[in-house]
Formats: C-alpha cells, structure tokens, sequence
C-alpha cells in the first residue's frame, strides 16, 4: 500500500485535500469518488532520500528566482501568451535545477486542465500559502497580471530586507566565529607550551590561571572529544531553537534584547502589513488573510498574536480593537492606524503605506547596524583579551620578578 496526497472538489466546489492508503492512483481516485468527490490531482508520497535532509540548502529555490518567475509570467500572460506556453518557457530559461523542474511540472499540470493554483499546492518547497491564496483569487476574478505584479513587489521587498540583513550581519558574525575559532585553537596549541613554563618553576598561579589550564589540557589531551562536544553544542542549539519550546524563549529574548528587539518588531511589522495588505487587495476575506499572514511572520510571539486575531475577528470584533486590548507585540502606531483604515474603509492602503514606513526603518537600522555593532564587539574583544592578559601574561611576569 503507497500513501498519496490528493486535492479533490465535491459539487459545490468546495475543496478537500489530504491523505490516502491505496494500492494505485486509480484506487487512491475511486475512494475519493466514493466520499463524493471529485480529484483534483492525486501524487503519491515517495520517500526523499536521508541524505538531502542534511546537505544545507539543498533543493532551495533563491527568492529572487521567484520574483523573476512572477515579473515574466506576468509580462508573458498579458501578451497574449498560454499559461501552459509561458510556463514551459519559463522553465526552459531557468538556471537553478529544483525551481526548473518545478516550472515544467506546473506545465505538466496545466496542460491536463489543472489551475494554476492548484497545480502550485503540489509544490509547498516553492510556493506558500500567500502565493498560492493569491494565484487562486486571481484565476477565480480574472486579474491574473494584476496579483502576478503584486507578488513580484512583495518578493522584490522581502528580497531587499533580507539581503540588507544578511549583508549587515556577515561582519560581525565572522569576526565572532574567528575570535572562537582563533580562542579554541589557542586553548589546544599555544596554551600548553606557555604553562609548561609555570610547571618548570613550581610557582603558586592565581585561581583563574589554574581553571585556564586545566581546560586547555582536557582540550588539548582529548581533541576529538573537544570538537565532538563543540558540534553537539552547536547542532544542539540549532536544533532547540527550531523547535516550538525553543522558538518560545528565543523569541521572547530577541525582544527582550536591545538593538535587536527594534529590529524584529519592526521587521514583523513590515512584513505584517505587506501581506496583509497583498492578500486584503487580492481579494482574500480578513479572516483568511489573517491566517495566512500568521504562517509567514518570523517571530512566534507575533505569529501567535495575528492567529489569535484571526479568531476573534471571525467573532466579528475589529482588528485594532483586538489588538488594542490585548497584550500584543505590534507597536501601538500599528493600532492606531487600523483604526484609520477600518474607519475610512481604506485598511488594505492604510497597510501598505505602514509597509513602506516600517520597511523604511529597518532600512534605516541595517545601514547604521555596523557601527552600532562596532562598539559591543570591540567590548567584547577586550574582555577576552584582558581574560588571557590576567591569566597567562600576569603570572609571567610574577615568574620574571622572582628570578
């Protein structure tokens, strides 16, 4: 028995999709057409194999070849193009190889009668909820170019905050990996040849001179060992702060912390609002849109705070009234101007204009972040040094007087 994943549409239209053990296809199909459903497309569930789970972005498809996939496809469907036609040249031009055969696929499915939207739910690794919610609204109302060319400016805004992230992040991120890398290799290699000195002359150390040299003899007598224990950490870490315990007390300290509390607030904000904002243009109802949103934001204190809305707007409460009332991580100026845009009926242009705004902010903090960074590592740097300074070089000195 294979295990298959199924879209399917009773009379009604409404959809149902899943999972189902069947000997074939065919039989995966007239079970479903025994519930009283129709198949969409039906895909059995193969095994990948171990190894990908481990090769690091392997199978990843870059946000910018999704921007440029959207701007063409867009170009091609006004001019006239067949969406089947467009995709098949799109997947033609494509460089990386997962997205590639991912564009042919949805070719493929096209061409047996399957809608765009429904032919991109097969695909969760390249398109997500927001785009596909999107897509369908723009089969189903016929404004196909129009919701293309917003996703394009999504992506194209999503691609210049990471990029501006990544990009004020790098520096400070090597010199923090160097100066462990440079400390750990000091520990195992130089440490132990310096305090053989202090053996030779059997002079009484200092309580922090002794801890340094015991651990640099544990490190340097069981390397192995040494770097086990440093990766375990490491992927340890990793590991926890991916799971939802994890997420809970990583987030909260990323809002707790200075610089970098402005930053994440800031940066869900835009990404709230820019969402919001594309979903509540194309067409999607609030409550969707608001469930949607949820599943994209960064930070699980902000994510479970736009569910919950969700929730109590389906009630029929109002968005700033929700979140005026309970503790919520937006920042108040996100409130205020809902309650603007839900009293002028203008929320989806209330939202875009917050999405400028803030994204304009974080704009503004990755470009300063470098020299606000400076001064913390160079703190930080002199700790360590002063550490090294009191431990080894002290005690030299202390030998030096004595002879």
């Amino acid at each position: 028995m294979s295990k298959f994943e199924y879209l399917a549409k009773d009379k009604k239209g409404k959809e149902k999709k899943g999972t189902i053990q069947a000997g074939s296809g065919t039989e995966a199909a007239e079970k479903i057409k025994a519930d009283g459903f129709w198949p969409v497309y039906i895909d059995e569930i193969k095994k990948r194999p171990i190894k990908k789970k481990f090769l690091l972005g392997a199978g990843s498809i870059p946000l910018k070849g999704k921007m440029i996939f959207c701007r063409h496809l867009g170009v091609m469907i006004a001019s006239g193009l067949s969406m089947s036609r467009a995709l098949d040249i799109l997947g033609e031009q494509e460089e990386n190889k997962s997205f590639k055969k991912v564009i042919l696929t949805l070719g493929e499915d096209v061409k047996k009668g399957i809608s765009l939207a429904d032919a991109m739910l097969k695909h969760p690794q390249a398109f997500n909820k927001v785009f596909t919610s999107m897509i369908k609204v723009g089969e189903t109302g016929g404004s196909l170019e129009e919701i293309l060319n917003i996703l394009s400016l999504q992506l194209e805004k999503d691609h210049k905050l990471i990029s501006k992230i990544r990009g004020a992040l790098i520096y400070p991120a090597i010199i923090i990996i160097v100066m462990i890398v440079i400390s750990i290799l000091m520990m195992i290699f130089v440490i132990p040849k310096i305090t053989s000195v202090f053996a030779e002359f059997g002079a009484e150390l200092p309580f922090i001179t002794k801890v340094l040299i015991a651990v640099s003899n544990f490190m340097a007598s069981n390397i192995l060992i040494t770097f086990g224990v440093i990766f375990a950490f490491v992927g340890g870490t990793i590991f926890f702060y991916r799971s939802e315990p994890g997420k809970i007390i990583f987030h909260k300290i990323f809002l707790k912390t200075p610089i970098i509390k402005t930053l994440v607030v800031k940066l869900n904000s835009a990404r709230f609002a820019r969402i919001l904002s594309s979903l509540l243009k194309s067409g999607v109802s609030l409550v969707e849109a608001l469930k949607i949103t949820s599943d994209t934001l960064g930070n699980h204190y902000f994510k479970n705070s736009t569910l919950k809305a969700s929730e109590e707007v389906q009630k029929g409460k109002a968005l700033s009234e929700i979140f005026s009332k309970n503790e919520t991580p937006f920042p108040f100026l996100i409130v205020k101007m809902l309650k603007v845009g839900e009293d002028t009926g203008k929320t989806p242009d209330i939202l875009e204009k917050l999405a400028d705004f803030y994204e304009e902010e974080v704009n503004q903090i990755t470009q300063n972040l470098s020299s606000i960074i400076e001064p913390i590592l160079m703190v930080v740097i002199g700790v360590a040094v002063a550490f090294f300074a009191i431990a080894i070089i002290k005690p030299i000195y202390s030998l030096m007087n004595l002879v």
